[in-house]
């Protein structure tokens, strides 16, 4: 099974790395503009406790839905690569046809898989492609 796995390559995730960092932006931003709106409330009609309630949980919203989304994508590439190390020494064609081979790598991406055969030419790994043990007959 490791021989399988050698072939194969990742490229990060530039999109999640950013997405977390603008999600750290924006929780810093919240908390500097909530204690910002604290400071100068005016002491005779002090924010309501419901108002400032209903903003943390918009926010909180947000955050759980930014972190849900980063687990989903290490879910996801997780499941590329479990399926890119099985790619290897498989006969692939594309959906047309047009190129067809032995998988001698396999590419990860964000979005999917780019199997590249023996004869150089890459194939993107999609619905369509046919993938055998053997050329088929």
């Amino acid at each position: 099974m490791v021989d399988a796995v050698q072939g194969t390559s990742v490229t990060g995730s530039a999109s999640t790395q950013t997405a977390q960092k603008k999600a750290t932006v924006d929780y810093d931003a919240f908390l500097t503009l909530m204690v910002a709106q604290l400071k100068n409330q005016d002491p005779t009609e002090p924010m309501k406790s419901s108002e400032y309630m209903a903003q943390l949980a918009s926010f909180s919203n947000v955050e759980q839905s930014v972190q849900m989304r980063a687990t989903l994508d290490t879910i996801l590439k997780a499941g590329y690569l479990e399926q890119a190390g099985s790619l290897i020494g498989k006969h692939i064609s594309s959906p047309d046809n047009s190129i067809a081979g032995v998988v001698s790598e396999v590419q990860v991406l964000d979005d999917g898989i780019i199997a590249t055969l023996q004869s150089g030419e890459r194939v993107i790994v999609s619905s369509g492609v046919r993938i055998s043990d053997s050329e088929p007959g």
